[in-house]
């Protein structure tokens, strides 16, 4: 089966001794990837990081543990991409603290085989994660647009479904789309009489205003 992934990437290499970051570079370009910005220091790398927003950044390393912390703290913060470490001798103290920062793998060794591996493995777990995370958050939406509906026409669940359902039949549009449609449209609408404006649909004061 074919990877999503794309063949050609987009790497942000950080690491605090330039030798380093100079033999990743090569590596990577080896690969066959575009290395778009490299960074030494942890005070630069946020910004670099936001600007350039990389397919997956490879945090190397160097002489302070500490310093390739808060670079993966950084960049984890800054992008929405994988972030795997570049470690050059066995350290499971790091790799646990770097994990709880937020990496999604780690290397051991500066080998070409095994960072190509590497890249392949956290880029197929990202994706992952973005398809379980898109997920839920349509599922949520599709709740709060039901609720909505429910709270307007006095209806139950199952009828505020077949409402969007309808309408996304209608109109051709996906059914997450048309939730969206719902709930941006509803933050604009005046509060029916007797609800409170502040308090979502479906919660337990709409509740006991319907009872």
């Amino acid at each position: 089966m074919q990877s999503d992934r794309p063949e050609h990437l987009r790497v942000l290499i950080a690491n605090e001794l330039a030798e380093r970051l100079e033999a990743t570079t090569q590596i990577v370009v080896g690969l066959g990837h575009e290395v778009i910005a490299r960074s030494l220091e942890v005070g630069e790398v946020a910004a670099i990081t936001a600007q350039t927003r990389p397919d997956v950044a490879l945090v190397g390393v160097g002489s302070s543990s500490q310093h390739a912390l808060e670079l993966i703290s950084r960049i984890v913060q800054e992008a929405a991409c994988p972030v795997i470490a570049l470690l050059y001798s066995d350290d499971s103290e790091f790799v646990n603290e770097a994990a709880k920062r937020g990496i999604f793998g780690y290397v051991s060794d500066g080998d070409l085989a095994d960072l190509r591996s590497a890249i392949d493995i956290v880029l197929r777990r990202f994706a992952e994660f973005q398809q379980l995370e898109g997920a839920f958050g349509r599922r949520a939406l599709t709740e709060r647009a039901k609720g909505i509906l429910m709270e307007r026409h006095q209806i139950d669940e199952k009828a505020a479904f077949e409402i969007l359902r309808a309408h996304s039949r209608q109109t051709g549009r996906k059914l997450v789309d048309v939730a969206e449609a719902v709930v941006d449209s509803h933050m604009m609408l005046p509060a029916m009489p007797g609800s409170d404006p502040d308090t979502p649909p479906g919660s337990a004061p709409d509740k006991e205003l319907r009872r």
